[in-house]
């Protein structure tokens, strides 16, 4: 399976990182803003390509699939572009920045009959997979989800201090994560609410957002966002359910009295992004749907837009 990474920043090798693990994988052709970049994430990686144009790495024959970890407004038009191309493609989340175009990335998925996955790790970090196998058993029932989304982030850098090209996004990047997986956790949603605090000066977005969900089954989730946070970074997720509570910090979880649960035998490993890439390179060899397809993942997207909505209203 021969990989081009398009977006070589602090995340792009986070997925580098995981791909390096699975077997019968390599890195092709690395494609970023700076071509200096590109050069150098090349060659830790063994790529033997590297280039700041995507419709480069596309015209390579020796090039069957795709990951974008760009801006998030340019996922949509380069994950149709990579399909156009014929190359199956895993897209970071958001799939995209609107409903319209999320909708159009997933008709040329069916088109075409390209995978094309789209980043939700949360469905995949080990903590969330154990909710999810207890969910499927019939052993627990999600009744509210409390979800804190926190970053210190009052200039435009990304996770390793460099600066960014591109503006973050609360609404479509932070909070499809807890949309998408509330409702893989606990059903379709059908009602949802939001607020936004003042907008950044200079950034130009809300550096605060509060979300209210309710899913068919009845469960509510609470999800609060903040750039403006000074203290613990990250996100944390507390499921209060039927018969238990769990509070899961990205691969690891904890219960109600913050006892560890052993999430180590979940699946083969215990990085979300690596069994994320996983996932995708099994759904091409085996040429079936992955989780967290376009199609699977759609709906968050549905709400998402729904909520941008409220708040241009």
């Amino acid at each position: 399976m021969r990989i081009a990474l398009a977006g070589a920043g602090a995340f792009g090798e986070k997925h580098l990182d995981g791909l390096k693990l699975i077997d019968g994988v390599e890195i092709v052709s690395i494609v970023s803003r700076r071509l200096e970049q590109a050069e150098a994430v090349a060659q830790k990686y063994g790529a033997k390509h590297a280039t700041t144009e995507l419709d480069e790495a596309l015209a390579r024959d020796d090039v069957d699939a795709v990951i974008l970890c760009t801006p998030t407004q340019m996922h949509a038009e380069q994950a149709i572009a990579c399909m156009n191309a014929g190359k199956h493609v895993q897209v970071e989340i958001p799939l995209a920045d609107s409903w319209a175009d999320s909708q159009a990335v997933l008709a040329k998925s069916q088109e075409t009959g390209l995978v094309c996955m789209v980043g939700h790790t949360r469905r995949f970090n080990p903590s969330h997979q154990y909710v999810h196998n207890r969910i499927r058993a019939g052993e627990f029932n999600v009744q509210q989800m409390d979800v804190q989304t926190y970053f210190f982030r009052r200039k435009n850098m990304n996770a390793k201090g460099e600066p960014r090209s591109w503006t973050d996004h609360l609404l479509w990047h932070h909070a499809a994560h807890t949309v998408d997986l509330f409702a893989y956790q606990a059903g379709r949603i059908v009602k949802a609410n939001v607020l936004e605090g003042p907008h950044h000066p200079e950034l130009g977005i809300a550096m605060d957002m509060s979300i209210q969900l309710k899913s068919e089954t009845g469960a509510i989730c609470t999800l609060s966002l903040s750039f403006n946070n000074d203290g613990p970074l990250g996100t944390f997720f507390r499921y209060i359910g039927d018969t238990a509570t769990y509070i899961a910090r990205y691969d690891d979880l904890v219960n109600g009295k913050e006892e560890p649960i052993d999430v180590s035998k979940v699946d083969v490993s215990m990085n979300g992004i690596e069994l994320q890439d996983r996932e995708f390179i099994a759904a091409i060899r085996e040429g079936r749907e992955p989780n967290s397809s376009v199609a699977q993942v759609l709906d968050c997207y549905r709400v998402l837009g729904e909520l941008e909505q409220q708040l241009l209203a």
